[in-house]
């Protein structure tokens, strides 16, 4: 499919693990897969999961004030909980939390009160659905198999494989139904083959429900972006993508994990993922009653705060320049005709830019509209000198990442070659 052209333009999305993992603190899913807990003890969180500040409202109306413009929710993590009403029945909030209702639908609307996009996601794994491990991956494990991901070596039930991509399959297409997601963040497909998932089956599905519908890389081969996870890449994967990243260590609450991210580092997060044509999908871990942590809570809000001064440099714009050229990340107006040079440290005597064959029309500092002179050293021929920005003053510097707009004469022309024979 063509990608919807929110979706590049987005920036910003918030990342929402929730669910019963919440109760306890411990890590979604993984914990019981692991051995961090045991698995009794880890189920015996649904009897305290109750949902009791919920309000999805606030969530929307948090994430529409910090810039955002998708948020992804956790429908059904790896521990095959369910946060809506669904008819395929394992395990759900509605029926096995006090809980008791359904917590996607308000979710859903929500976002579309806010006008923001709606992300939903859902394992393709199910730790905890009897017909699940019933099947074995034929080639080597990403992660170590146990029992709650394979079956033994000669034990697999093809009959009971067939019943759980129904089970899937009838879970998928609740979600498309009912809520039409603009985007379905898919997960836990290392687990399978392409094939054993019969993935082509289920893009049809969804695509046949709602065929605008975003599907993230981890529909391996009907995906429409790439999903690069806690690091930035250094070489831009090809097409539309989005680094996923957590504002601590942890995607879901762990009230023991304080290594929170700084208002600077995830700036330049930020900065370095849309510099190079990425959106950046921002976790939250919210607490069982539905709370999000105030630390998470200031830190969105200072990015937001960030991104509304420099909102020129943010939406509308694509990736800037290749490395080299700047110091530091840039974007590009969609025109091509002005850059915007962000500059993570405090600049010193000047910025520069090489290899731009344009002439500059004229430099401000965004935010403040301060006007900064330049000039050009050097050059031969075809090969272009080296243009100098006069550093900003100290009343025009950010506190996290100053922004240079820097208006060309036409669209951007650079030189990319090895300067003279």
């Amino acid at each position: 499919m063509t990608m919807r052209p929110w979706f590049p333009d987005a920036k910003l999305g918030v990342f929402i693990h929730y669910g019963v993992y919440a109760v306890d603190g411990w890590a979604e899913s993984w914990s019981f897969y692991t051995g961090e807990v045991t698995h009794e003890r880890y189920m015996e969180q649904l009897d305290r999961f109750t949902a009791s500040r919920y309000d999805p409202k606030a969530w929307a109306e948090l994430f529409a004030r910090v810039g955002a413009k998708y948020a992804v929710l956790t429908t059904k993590h790896h521990d095959g909980i369910a946060l809506w009403n669904t008819d395929h029945r394992n395990l759900d909030v509605v029926r096995d939390t006090p809980a008791g209702r359904d917590l996607v639908t308000g979710f859903v609307d929500a976002l579309r009160d806010r006008d923001l996009k709606v992300g939903l996601y859902y394992s393709h794994s199910d730790w905890n659905h009897p017909d699940y491990a019933s099947e074995r991956h034929p080639g080597p494990h990403i992660v170590p198999a146990n029992g709650y991901s394979h079956a033994e070596q000669g034990a697999q039930d093809p009959q009971a494989w067939a019943r759980y991509l129904t089970y899937r399959d009838g879970q998928v297409r609740e979600l498309v139904e009912r809520f039409r997601p603009d985007l379905l963040w898919f997960d836990g497909e290392w687990e399978r083959t392409e094939e054993q998932w019969r993935m082509g089956e289920l893009a049809e599905l969804i695509l046949a429900g709602n065929p605008e519908t975003v599907l993230n890389a981890r529909m391996l081969g009907h995906g429409d972006y790439a999903t690069p996870e806690q690091g930035v890449p250094l070489i831009a994967p090809e097409g539309p993508w989005e680094l996923c990243l957590t504002i601590n260590g942890s995607w879901s609450h762990r009230p023991t994990d304080h290594d929170h991210k700084s208002v600077r580092q995830l700036v330049r997060y930020f900065t370095e993922t849309i510099a190079m044509g990425g959106n950046l999908l921002l976790g939250v871990g919210p607490r069982e009653d539905g709370t999000i942590p105030e630390e998470q809570v200031e830190r969105l809000e200072a990015l937001g705060a960030w991104i509304a001064r420099h909102s020129e440099a943010v939406y509308g714009t694509v990736a800037g320049l290749p490395a080299g050229h700047h110091y530091g990340p840039s974007t590009l107006r969609a025109d091509r005709r002005t850059l915007y040079l962000m500059c993570l440290d405090v600049p010193r005597e000047t910025v520069s830019i090489r290899g731009l064959r344009n002439a500059v029309r004229r430099v401000t500092v965004l935010g403040t509209g301060t006007e900064l002179g330049h000039h050009i050293t050097g050059g031969l021929g075809h090969v272009p000198g080296v243009t100098w920005i006069d550093a900003p003053g100290e009343a025009d510097l950010d506190p996290y990442a100053t922004v240079l707009a820097v208006e060309l004469d036409g669209e951007l022309d650079l030189y990319r070659g090895a300067g003279r024979d």
